[in-house]
């Protein structure tokens, strides 16, 4: 019996290996096809800065997108964050989220992530659609738009872009291709970055060379106060101490770690897949294990608490620790990246 189960181990591992070939040589055809056929990528009249990722979630990539809309906005840009959308409930094939002066959409239309986007950037417009081109057309032509972020951008080929910014931590050296690890392509995709931004566990420079890219910096991230998750926005008059978390999100793991290393006693984690959408059911499962264990507070994610506000009861507080994300160093960020965008329009 022992035998037979290594066996089907052995021949497990050995179809993920195939299949991740496969998948791999696949995802370097694509991409070198476009590469080749530059004239196929539809250009949006404007400088577009694409952000993205080689793994499949949770990698800070949200965070990234606010710091730089709110970065472009500050130096006289009028900047959209077109996004997929991913796991959004509505139907429409193109949503207007925020027309850089309201949100005009909730979030079954648009998407956790954009909704998000749109509550936290003021004076940026969102769009949502599969259809990025679309997306940058409706944001360029009836948002007035001049520069666009493409939202997980690095696999989406199909739209020219001025700066391709992509996140790398060191662990994703070690990665395998889909489906034996969570690259999405293989790694030597990296070398069409035009700058890498590496994680804090990693040294940018070190990273860089790796993969055969010249230029990198770090991203560094900090937390806010803790918020109410309703109504949304508004802040705790007392800090909790002892606190339930929940989280349906990538690596939520992560996440109960830095609550804990802000100082705050978990008592009991709760976790769904990432963009879960929660249900009363749900709701009241963690309120009560909460009340019974004695938390203060149920915190959660940012992400989280656009798809919670609606179902949380108020019996205890529901909170949410907001996330931002920094470029070091700030100043080099900042002068290299507007000078590969160049003036507004």
């Amino acid at each position: 019996m022992a035998r037979a189960a290594l066996s089907a181990r052995s021949g497990s591992s050995i179809k993920l290996n195939f299949l991740s070939a496969v998948y791999g040589q696949a995802a370097r055809f694509r991409r070198n096809w476009y590469e080749q056929r530059p004239h196929l990528q539809r250009e949006l009249g404007c400088p577009v800065v694409s952000v993205g990722n080689l793994v499949v979630g949770g990698s800070g990539k949200t965070p990234i997108v606010a710091m730089l809309a709110l970065l472009l906005r500050d130096a006289g840009y009028a900047p959209a964050i077109l996004s997929r959308g991913y796991k959004r409930r509505g139907h429409e094939a193109l949503v207007i989220v925020s027309d850089g002066h309201r949100v005009v959409a909730g979030v079954e239309a648009s998407g956790d992530e954009p909704q998000m986007l749109a509550r936290r950037v003021s004076g940026v417009s969102v769009v949502v659609s599969a259809d990025r081109y679309e997306a940058g057309s409706v944001a360029r032509q009836q948002l007035g738009a001049n520069v666009m972020i493409l939202d997980d951008g690095f696999q989406h080929l199909q739209v020219a872009r001025t700066v391709n910014l992509l996140l790398l931590s060191p662990d994703h050296l070690n990665e395998r291709v889909l489906p034996a690890g969570r690259l999405r392509e293989p790694l030597d995709a990296a070398r069409c970055a035009d700058a890498l931004l590496v994680s804090m566990d990693g040294e940018p420079a070190s990273v860089a060379r790796q993969v055969g890219i010249e230029r990198a910096f770090r991203v560094t991230t900090g937390y806010q106060p803790l918020r109410l998750v309703t109504p949304f926005g508004a802040t705790v008059a007392q800090s909790p101490q002892r606190v339930v978390t929940l989280a349906a999100i990538a690596r939520p793991d992560r996440f109960a770690t830095a609550v804990r290393a802000l100082g705050y006693r978990v008592l009991q984690e709760f976790t769904f897949r990432d963009h879960h959408w929660f249900t009363p059911d749900d709701v009241r499962r963690v309120e009560a294990a909460a009340r019974q264990s004695g938390a203060d507070a149920i915190v959660t994610t940012e992400k989280d608490a656009v798809r919670l506000e609606h179902v949380v009861t108020g019996s205890i507080p529901f909170v949410f620790l907001p996330i931002d994300a920094h470029v070091e160093p700030q100043d080099a960020f900042r002068s290299w990246l507007l000078e590969r965008i160049g003036p507004t329009l």
